[in-house]
């Protein structure tokens, strides 16, 4: 059967080898699959494992559970409120920040171009022939969606927020009753300040600052912070990364302290 394009279009050289490449093209798609595989594998069990979330003793919260507004969460977890009753299983507790922050990530023009390439594998590598018979781009569904990412990094960027509101309340002890430090609040810290790096390291967020601005010397000061969204986009890739291994090592940390497995090693209080 022939195609039009791709693979067997007729403007191809006819041999029946994908690509005539020798070298192991095929390590960096495999190891991009693998990787989005772990954190998707290891975020969805998670995000409805349902417990082991939150750490009363040192007020610490899991990223993949705030923010937590059922009346189901933990006793002190839910720092905005309760403003649902008890969910289904089927829903999680992060049900208003995680559709956001999958929506974000997913329409991410980091992300498009690494599942575009190692899932979709449009192209696979170089000199690679795709697959697909054709490609209509982002133009009709699903993949027209990818044209709104800037409204969700408005999301992402209030999460954000929130996530820094859950590290700020975390500096609290109830043995103390006030002030207290240890390494989960490090690890917190880290994981929401990285959070803001990737976040504000967006393409969307370097054309809000000053994408629009026709003359920069008009706008000395969004075209500082311009330049220096530019200077964090440059390395937009790996903070999207970085990024995927925080949040499973924070949230990894606090199960493991919530379920009594390991201790929190404390500094103060």
């Amino acid at each position: 059967m022939s195609q039009a394009t791709g693979v067997f279009s007729p403007s191809r050289a006819h041999i029946p080898e994908r690509t005539l490449r020798t070298d192991k093209w095929w390590l960096a798609p495999l190891l991009t699959n693998l990787g989005l595989a772990t954190f998707v594998i290891y975020a969805t069990v998670r995000a409805f494992w349902g417990s082991a979330y939150w750490v009363p003793q040192y007020h610490y919260l899991t990223p993949f559970y705030s923010p937590c507004v059922s009346t189901a969460c933990a006793p002190g977890a839910s720092h905005f409120g309760h403003w649902v009753g008890e969910l289904p299983w089927f829903i999680p507790m992060a049900f208003i920040s995680l559709p956001f922050l999958l929506a974000f990530r997913l329409t991410c023009y980091y992300y498009r171009k690494a599942y575009y390439r190692s899932v979709w594998q449009s192209p696979t590598a170089c000199a690679v022939a795709e697959p697909h018979a054709k490609y209509s781009g982002e133009t009709k569904l699903p993949l027209i969606m990818q044209n709104i990412h800037r409204y969700f990094f408005y999301a992402a960027a209030l999460i954000s927020l929130v996530n820094t509101y859950d590290a700020i309340v975390a500096f609290h002890s109830e043995k103390t009753g006030g002030f207290g430090f240890g390494l989960g609040n490090v690890i917190l810290v880290t994981n929401v300040v990285l959070l803001w790096v990737y976040t504000v390291s967006c393409h969307s967020c370097r054309h809000v600052t000053g994408g629009r601005l026709k003359h920069f010397s008009k706008h000395p000061v969004r075209y500082w912070v311009w330049t220096q969204v530019s200077k964090l986009n440059t390395r937009h890739m790996l903070f999207a990364w970085i990024t995927l291994g925080t949040l499973i090592l924070t949230d990894l940390y606090i199960m493991l302290v919530s379920s009594g497995t390991i201790s929190d090693l404390r500094f103060i209080g």
